[in-house]
């Protein structure tokens, strides 16, 4: 970024988040004044950075407080307003800058959670074509009534619900459901907004208008699932609930038992609660960084400290446990030549762009080689492709449109192939050389490769639970699950339903972890407690609504991320025990008047130093 780029960029991050920045600059002005032997000055400096920062924290805490909210920053004002009372100036400033930059990283997460909205707004269908009589009409999605026919051509997303009117389409669904293969429809057959043409022009009839439609819904249920998502409580918050009253009480019983209000103060010196507002927060960013390293990335404290928790992990299928094309199964070659048919087949399919073709021709480069040039290639979207190759007449397609081409029945040959592939809920491509039926190619979801380890692990980390939510049937979401060792599989799903299944779950078993790459996974990943996006190669819109965002191809990393988040844990709950005994330990004594305040501030130091040492070793 040039010097001139970034002045604008610091411009808004000054007027967005001013408190931090303040903070920051008086720490650093402060300390370049102090290291120049111009001591005063730089307490003056702190000083004048502790009261113009963290008066605006106070006072909102106070707000809080008033409105029935009791958390960490509560114990947050005390340290704030202890600092100021005592001049502790530079630890004051410290406090100052990691509640208030604790909360901007929470905002910035929101930010970044609702520019995902903005991703799926902007994919919307904006516009249809009506027929009006013999005239076609283009008009905002918006006009689209229910009963009008609509024209949709190559390319263009399906604007409303309805259904094909006449004749065939081939569309793209995958936005919508998951599945990357497109689906064939006839006359009759459901259309879902946000579907892409991927065949020839078609004529469909729009059952909802756009306001109702599934791709409406998708948004619909995004923008609700952020802002219905309960709060959750933080690891410090939940110790500040009793900490927070026994340090006040303890600090009245001093006033009481000495009658000094120095006795009062060195109660809240020795119990400014840096396990709380340092050490806690500097174990999550440790976490933080350590889960960046191993190219995870985690958008704020509460999703590492979550991940940790998790008690239900839920997987989508496509593109997250299996990839995101299916991989050739099986070839069965009548001939027995499997590596010449392949060759043939997947040279015919260069030319094609559908996602079968591109897992074909993969795999030919794979296993036989170089491929042979197609000549004379004419296609059917959605049906087959037919050309020259290596001066053959190859097909390639769908039973029913190879059986055209040929005027026949394909052969008792293949029905061992087709079983085989019904029993599996696969795909199966037909094969025709010279006129004449040539062989099967079985396509079938491949698990990838660490799986069945993740889910094994996730058990032993203590995970109760592992689920699928798919859109996919169920016979081939059972047969991936229990080669995944998966417990629990529902299938069929629309976006709507994969988020009242994590609404559930959550609700059952606790925290709960929702692991999908896609744009129709975006909800359930904005309910689940902690949602984790397959960012590799996972759609931008899924990757924004995740909490967790995992940049290279590998599940297995969601394990790795557990596993950072439990151990961030376990050392910030160290911090938290050892700190905050010595704390408890140290309000004892001063309470009976025998720490003055200067003494129990460094005390508490001392004190600070260990648990923060400790809490960096979650790096």
């Amino acid at each position: 970024m040039t010097a001139a780029a970034s002045m604008p960029f610091l411009g808004r991050v000054v007027r967005t988040y001013p408190l931090p920045v303040l903070a920051l600059a008086g720490l650093v002005v402060g300390g370049a004044a102090f290291l120049v032997g111009r001591t005063e000055g730089a307490q003056w400096v702190w000083y004048g950075a502790l009261v113009v920062g963290g008066t605006p924290v106070v006072v909102k805490t106070l707000v809080g407080m008033a409105r029935g909210r009791f958390a960490a920053d509560i114990v947050a004002m005390l340290a704030i307003a202890t600092a100021i009372a005592t001049g502790e100036a530079f630890a004051g400033v410290i406090i100052v800058l990691m509640q208030t930059g604790g909360e901007a990283i929470d905002d910035y997460g929101f930010r970044r959670a609702s520019s995902s909205l903005d991703a799926l707004i902007a994919r919307a269908p904006r516009s249809a074509r009506v027929k009006r009589g013999d005239a076609i009409e283009e008009v905002r999605a918006e006009d689209v009534r229910v009963g009008d026919i609509l024209v949709v051509r190559p390319g263009d997303l399906v604007p409303v619900d309805g259904a094909v009117e006449n004749g065939s389409a081939d569309v793209d669904e995958s936005a919508i459901t998951g599945e990357p293969l497109s689906r064939p429809k006839r006359a009759g057959d459901t259309l879902l907004s946000g579907s892409v043409n991927v065949g020839s022009p078609f004529e469909m009839r729009a059952s909802r208008v756009s306001g109702e439609s599934e791709y409406s819904k998708i948004v619909d249920l995004v923008k609700r699932a952020q802002s219905e998502r309960p709060p959750i409580q933080r690891l410090a918050d939940r110790y500040a609930v009793w900490f927070t009253p026994i340090t006040l009480a303890v600090a009245v019983l001093a006033l009481f038992l000495t009658g000094a209000v120095s006795s009062f103060l060195a109660v809240l010196v020795v119990a400014t609660p840096c396990p709380l507002i340092l050490a806690t927060p500097l174990a999550v960013i440790g976490g933080v960084n350590r889960a960046a390293k191993e190219s995870i990335i985690v958008k704020s404290g509460a999703a590492i400290e979550q991940i940790g928790r998790g008690k239900v992990v839920i997987f989508d299928k496509t593109g997250t446990l299996t990839y995101e094309s299916p991989v050739i199964d099986r070839v069965v070659a009548f001939d027995g030549d499997e590596g010449g048919l392949l060759r043939l087949a997947s040279s015919l399919e260069q030319l094609s762009s559908h996602p079968v073709a591109v897992s074909m021709v993969k795999a030919g480069r794979e296993r036989v080689g170089a491929l042979s040039p197609a000549t004379d290639v004419s296609e059917s979207p959605g049906q087959g492709v037919r050309g020259v190759v290596e001066g053959k007449d190859v097909l390639v397609g769908s039973q029913a449109y190879v059986e055209g081409c040929l005027g026949g029945a394909f052969g008792a040959l293949s029905a061992p192939a087709l079983r085989y592939a019904q029993r599996r809920g696969s795909l199966v491509s037909f094969v025709a050389v010279g006129g004449e039926p040539a062989g099967v190619i079985v396509f079938s979801d491949q698990l990838r490769p660490g799986v069945p380890f993740l889910v094994q692990k996730l058990r032993e980390m203590g995970v109760q639970h592992t689920v699928m939510l798919t859109g996919d049937n169920r016979t081939n979401a059972s047969i991936i699950a229990r080669e995944a060792g998966i417990e629990r599989v529902a299938a069929d799903l629309l976006p709507e339903q994969k988020v009242q299944e994590v609404k559930r779950l959550t609700a059952e078993y606790g925290p709960s972890i929702m692991v999908g790459d896609g744009i129709n996974d975006a909800p359930a990943l904005a309910t689940a407690t902690v949602g984790v996006a397959m960012g590799a190669h996972g759609t931008g819109i899924s990757a924004e609504a995740a909490d967790v965002v995992l940049l290279v191809d590998d599940i297995t990393k969601v394990g790795d991320g557990m596993a950072i988040g439990q151990r961030m844990l376990r050392i910030a709950k160290q911090s938290i025990y050892f700190g905050m005994g010595g704390s408890l330990a140290l309000m004892a004594v001063a309470s009976l008047g025998y720490i003055e305040p200067a003494v129990g501030a460094m005390l508490q130091e001392v004190l600070d130093v260990a648990v923060i040492l400790n809490a960096l070793r979650a790096r």
